[in-house]
C-alpha cells in the first residue's frame, strides 16, 4: 500500500500540474497583441501596458532557460489620501496596444516597510508582483501557475521554474503591520480594515486578468505560502465567508501559523486617539518608528468583511471557498517561536518567562494545566529529554498542531482528504529513490523522483 508522504507528493503533482491535459484546447484564448521587442530583453504586451523582462540566470548565463519580469504594478500606489484604504485598480484602458510604452521590469522593485523598519528600506509604493516564466513558452502556452504569499523565509522562484519547466511563478508583495492590518472604528469610518490582505486579492484578480500573456493559465492557478504566508492562504480561502468568486482554484499552506485574531473593535483602544487626516499625513519616520513598537495583524472585520469571524469558526461553519487543499506543517516548526535558546530553559520559570510571554493573555491556571499536560524531564515516562524540548512541544501545538482540530471541518464540506502530516527526517516512499521533506519541495522543487518523472 503506497504511503502517506508518497500519496502526498503524487498530490503536489496533481495540483501543480492537473490543467497541462485537456485544457489547452478547451477555454477561449483572448486575441494576441501586437508583439512589442526591446534590446533589454523579452517583451511581454498586456495591451494597457509593456513589460521588459530579464533572462540572465542570477549565476550570470545569458538567455537562460527562465526569464523574469519584476515590480509590476497591480494596484495604484496606497500612498497620501490612499493609505489605510483597500487597493484601488490601476487604469488598464487599452488604446493602442501597437504604441504603449515598455516599462523596465528587469530588477526587483522595493519591498514593503517591514518589522524591523528602517528609514529608506522599503517603500510604501509597493504594490507589485513578480513573474517567473519559462523562456520558451509563448503566450497561449496556459500552463499552470503558482502564486506564493511571502513571510519573512521568502521564496526562490527563479529555481523553481528552471527545474520545473512547466510552470508559472509569482510572487506578491503586500502591505504589512500598521500599513497592513491597523484595526479599530476610526479606520473602519475612513478607509479599509485589512488592507493587506485585500492587497493579495487584487494581485490575485491581476493574475487573473493578465497570466495567460505570459504563458499561463488563470483557470489553473494555485495559492501557496509558509508560515505567514500560511496563514494568508487559509484567509484567502475563508475571506469572506466564502460568498465571493474565488481567484484561484487550489491552496498549499505550509507551517501555517495562527496567533489570536482581534476583533476591530478590540484593538479600537489602542487608536482611538488617532485621528486619520494625522495618520495619512505622518513622516515615514514616524511609521516606521511605529512599526518597530508595534506589531499590527489582521482583524475580524465582521460581517461583509473580509474576514467576517476567526478563520477557524468560519471552516468550522462551512463558510469558505471550496478548493483543493494541502495543509501540513514539518517536525519541529515550533522551536522557531520558543523564545530562546536550549541553554535557556532549564526551569518551568524559564518557560513562563520565555515561552509564555507572547501571549500576556494567558492565565497562571492555563499554565499550571499545561505543564501537568506537558511533563517535566524528570517526571516518570516524560517524552521530553530537556525543559526546551518541553517548551518547543508547547510552542508546536499553540502555534502549528491546533489546526488539526479543524481538519475533519473542511474534509467533511469538501470532495477531498486533508492530510495534515508532521514529517521526521527519512520518511518511507515506496518506490522512490530517495525522500525529502515536503516543505523543502514545496518551496524549492528540488529534484525527486516524483517531480522528475
Amino acid at each position: 500500500m503506497p504511503s502517506v508522504t508518497n500519496q502526498l507528493s503524487v498530490c503536489l503533482i496533481h495540483l501543480l500540474c492537473h490543467g497541462l491535459v485537456g485544457a489547452i484546447a478547451t477555454a477561449a484564448q483572448s486575441a494576441a497583441f501586437p508583439a512589442l521587442t526591446s534590446p533589454l530583453g523579452p517583451v511581454v504586451n498586456l495591451g494597457y501596458a509593456a513589460f521588459v523582462g530579464n533572462d540572465t540566470a542570477p549565476s550570470g548565463q545569458l538567455r537562460s532557460m527562465v526569464t523574469f519580469f519584476g515590480n509590476i504594478p497591480y494596484a495604484q500606489p496606497p500612498v497620501g489620501n490612499l493609505r489605510f484604504r483597500a487597493p484601488r485598480p490601476l487604469d488598464e484602458t487599452i488604446k493602442d496596444p501597437s504604441r504603449v510604452s515598455i516599462s523596465d521590469a528587469r530588477n526587483w522593485g522595493p519591498p514593503c516597510i517591514q518589522q524591523p523598519a528602517q528609514v529608506g528600506i522599503g517603500s510604501e509604493d509597493c504594490l507589485k508582483l513578480n513573474v517567473w516564466k519559462p523562456s520558451r513558452a509563448p503566450e497561449g502556452s496556459r500552463l499552470p501557475v503558482i502564486v506564493y504569499f511571502h513571510s519573512p523565509l521568502g521564496f526562490p522562484l527563479f529555481d523553481w521554474v528552471s527545474q520545473n519547466q512547466g510552470i508559472i511563478g509569482v510572487s506578491v508583495a503586500y502591505r504589512l503591520n500598521l500599513l497592513g492590518f491597523l484595526g479599530g472604528a476610526a479606520v473602519a469610518a475612513d478607509g479599509d480594515l485589512n488592507p493587506g490582505l485585500r492587497d493579495q486579492r487584487a494581485a490575485l484578480e491581476w493574475v487573473q486578468r493578465h497570466i495567460h500573456r505570459f504563458g499561463g493559465n488563470p483557470e489553473e492557478v494555485t495559492i501557496a505560502g509558509e508560515s505567514a504566508g500560511g496563514a494568508s492562504v487559509v484567509m484567502q480561502t475563508v475571506a469572506f465567508g466564502g460568498s465571493r468568486p474565488l481567484p484561484f482554484k487550489r491552496a498549499i499552506a505550509q507551517s501555517i501559523g495562527f496567533g489570536p485574531t482581534p476583533t476591530s473593535d478590540e484593538v479600537e483602544a489602542i487608536f482611538s486617539r488617532n485621528v486619520m487626516q494625522c495618520l495619512r499625513s505622518a513622516s515615514m519616520g514616524a511609521i516606521v518608528s511605529a512599526i518597530n513598537h508595534n506589531t499590527v495583524i489582521p482583524v475580524i472585520d465582521g460581517p461583509g468583511g473580509f474576514l467576517p469571524d476567526l478563520p477557524s469558526r468560519l471552516i468550522a461553519s462551512g463558510k469558505f471557498s471550496n478548493v483543493e487543499f494541502i495543509g501540513g506543517h514539518c517536525t519541529n516548526d515550533g522551536r522557531t517561536f520558543v523564545g530562546g535558546t536550549p541553554e535557556q530553559f532549564n526551569t518551568e520559570d524559564d518557560i513562563r518567562r520565555l515561552l509564555f510571554a507572547r501571549w500576556p493573555s494567558v492565565t497562571t491556571t492555563t499554565m499550571e494545566k499545561a505543564f501537568q499536560l506537558y511533563p517535566a524531564p524528570d517526571s516518570p515516562g516524560s517524552p521530553f529529554k530537556t525543559q526546551y524540548d518541553r517548551a518547543s512541544q508547547m510552542s508546536q501545538d499553540i502555534v502549528f498542531s491546533c489546526m488539526y482540530v479543524f481538519r475533519p471541518a473542511y474534509s467533511a464540506q469538501c470532495d477531498t482528504r486533508l492530510r495534515l502530516q508532521g514529517y521526521t527526517a527519512g520518511p518511507k516512499a515506496d518506490g522512490a529513490r530517495r525522500t525529502q521533506c515536503v516543505r523543502v519541495q514545496v518551496i524549492f522543487l528540488a529534484p525527486s523522483y516524483w517531480i522528475g518523472t
